[in-house]
């Protein structure tokens, strides 16, 4: 196979490429570095933004109530007495995705036809791919200052399963990073 062959599926491995990369659930984390953590031992709810579907929206609490008693935080029964305020925010919106195909063409540099080449035809489709965030928020019940931010996005499935997972999976990467650990 010469160079000008080998040009002409140049295109088509990017496509390839491109076609079969899948983005990753991405989860960050940031927290107060004067917070004494140590002394948080209860927690209780405050309003945030649910997930617009109710059973999603119980799902996030459940898995992050699940993740703070791991950690060896109480739900408190009376939120006044609460060391801690715990909130999250959900949101979903749409990424875009081109998918461009090459078809045909040869000759010529990359086969197109102002360059001594037959032209050959490519296609572009775009897709609207669901993403949704997740931010748990945990703050200081006395100060009402946020203390610790968890963010979380993914693309979503039409499948609630998978969703339910993808939750599951964001708040465990997100609390296998609390309580910070001291840089030092």
């Amino acid at each position: 196979m010469n160079s000008r062959n080998i040009l002409r599926f140049i295109p088509l491995l990017f496509a390839l490429i491109f076609a079969g990369t899948v983005q990753a659930q991405k989860v960050n984390t940031d927290y107060d570095k004067a917070a004494n953590f140590s002394s948080y031992h209860t927690y209780a709810w405050t309003k945030g933004t649910p997930a617009p579907n109710p059973l999603m929206d119980e799902r996030v609490i459940n898995n992050i109530d699940q993740q703070l008693a791991a950690k060896g935080l109480s739900k408190a029964t009376d939120p006044e007495k609460a060391d801690m305020l715990v909130s999250y925010h959900a949101a979903v919106g749409h990424r875009t995705q081109l998918d461009t195909t090459n078809m045909g063409g040869w000759g010529g540099w990359g086969g197109y036809r102002g360059y001594g080449g037959m032209g050959g035809m490519s296609t572009t489709t775009v897709n609207n791919i669901p993403v949704g965030e997740l931010i748990v928020l945990l703050g200081d019940a006395k100060t009402h200052k946020v203390i610790w931010r968890g963010t979380a996005s993914d693309t979503l499935s039409d499948k609630p399963e998978k969703n339910a997972k993808k939750i599951e999976k964001a708040t465990s990467k997100m609390f296998s990073r609390y309580p910070p650990k001291p840089k030092g």
